[in-house]
C-alpha cells in the first residue's frame, strides 16, 4: 500500500516558510522562485485537506495547525539530516557501532583502543553507553561489551574480564596500621552500585558473616561515580580494581581489604551471530579479546 507522505520537495519548503514566516525568504534559502515555495504549500494544504499559512497584505503566518504540523516537520526533517550526514561520513570507511557499559569504556577500553587504531586505521570504532541487554535488530549496533552470564539470544560472547571486586576508600578512613578488617567495614557508610544490589552481602556471606544493613547506604549506577564518592570521603565502595587504575596508582583510593568476592559473572563482547563475519567486527574482536587476555595474564 502506497505511504501516506507529501513529496520531500513540498516539506522543505514548508518547513522553511514556517520557520521564517514568509515564503520571499524561503525561496531565497533554497534558490527558488517565491511563485515556487507558493505552488509547493498549496500542494501540501491540498494533500493535507487544511490551511497551513494565514494570507494577508502584510505576509503569511502559521495557522495552529500549521505550527503544530511544522515543529514535526522540523523534527523529522532534522532526523533524515543526521542519518544522511551519518552514512555519507562513513561511506568509503568500516564503521563499528559498539554499546557498551560506561565505566568499563571510559577507564579501561579507551585507553587501550589508540592501539587498534593503530593496528587497523580504516576502522572507526564509534562507542555508545548501554547498561543492559537489547535488541541488535532493533538497534544499529554491531556488538556489545556486556556485564553478565553471556546469555544473549541469537549472540556470540567472548569473554573479556572477570569481575572481583575489592572494598575501597580513602586513604583518609584507613586507620594509622593502613588496613581495615571485615567488622570494621561493617560499620563504614556503604556505597552501592545500583545494578549490583546484593554486592556487599556476598562479600560479608563469602567471610560467613551476617550484617543486617549490608544493602543500606547511597546508591549510584555507575562503579566511576562509586569512585567519585568513595574519593570524597563519603563511605567505602566494592569496585573492580582494573576500573579505578588511576585512583589507585595515585593513591586517591586505597584497597581497605585485601579480599575479594568472586563474581560468576563477567565482560563479555557480545557479537549477534548475523554479524560475525564482517572483516572490520573480527579485526576488533580479535584485537580486544588478545588485549584483555594480556591484561589478565599480567594482573594475576
Amino acid at each position: 500500500m502506497r505511504r501516506k507522505i507529501p513529496s520531500t520537495a513540498a516539506l522543505v519548503a514548508f518547513e522553511a516558510a514556517a520557520r521564517h514566516q514568509s515564503f520571499t525568504k524561503a525561496a531565497e534559502e533554497l534558490s527558488l522562485t517565491q511563485s515556487a515555495i507558493c505552488r509547493q504549500i498549496a500542494s501540501l494544504e491540498e494533500f493535507l485537506g487544511i490551511a497551513l499559512f494565514r494570507r494577508s497584505r502584510r505576509g503569511v503566518q502559521l495557522t495552529e495547525a500549521g505550527l503544530s504540523y511544522s515543529r514535526r516537520v522540523a523534527a523529522q526533517l532534522d532526523a533524515v539530516e543526521r542519518d544522511t550526514l551519518s552514512v555519507m561520513g562513513q561511506h568509503g570507511a568500516n564503521s563499528l557501532e559498539l554499546a557498551i557499559v560506561p565505566t568499563f569504556g571510559t577507564q579501561w577500553l579507551l585507553p587501550r583502543l589508540k592501539h587498534f587504531q593503530a593496528l587497523h586505521p580504516e576502522v572507526t570504532v564509534n562507542l555508545t553507553n548501554r547498561t543492559r541487554p537489547f535488541l541488535f535488530a532493533d538497534t544499529e549496533f554491531d556488538a556489545a561489551v556486556y556485564f553478565g552470564d553471556a546469555v544473549w539470544s541469537g549472540t556470540e560472547a567472548h569473554f573479556l574480564m572477570p569481575e572481583n571486586s575489592l572494598p575501597v576508600c580513602s586513604p583518609s578512613l584507613l586507620p594509622a596500621n593502613g588496613a581495615l578488617d571485615a567488622e570494621h567495614i561493617a560499620h563504614l557508610p556503604l556505597l552501592q552500585q545500583t545494578t549490583r544490589p546484593y554486592a556487599w552481602r556476598q562479600w560479608f556471606g563469602s567471610l560467613g558473616m551476617n550484617v543486617p544493613r549490608d544493602m543500606t547506604g547511597p546508591r549510584y549506577e555507575l562503579f566511576s561515580m562509586l569512585a567519585q564518592a568513595a574519593q570524597h570521603e563519603m563511605g567505602i565502595a566494592l569496585i573492580p580494581p582494573f576500573l579505578i587504575q588511576r585512583e589507585l596508582s595515585e593513591g586517591s583510593l586505597v584497597v581497605a581489604m585485601q579480599h575479594a568476592c568472586l563474581s560468576d559473572k563477567a565482560y563479555h563482547l557480545m557479537i549477534p551471530e548475523r554479524k560475525t563475519e564482517t572483516a572490520a567486527l573480527r579485526a576488533f574482536r580479535d584485537w580486544l579479546v588478545q588485549t584483555a587476555k594480556q591484561y589478565r595474564e599480567t594482573t594475576t
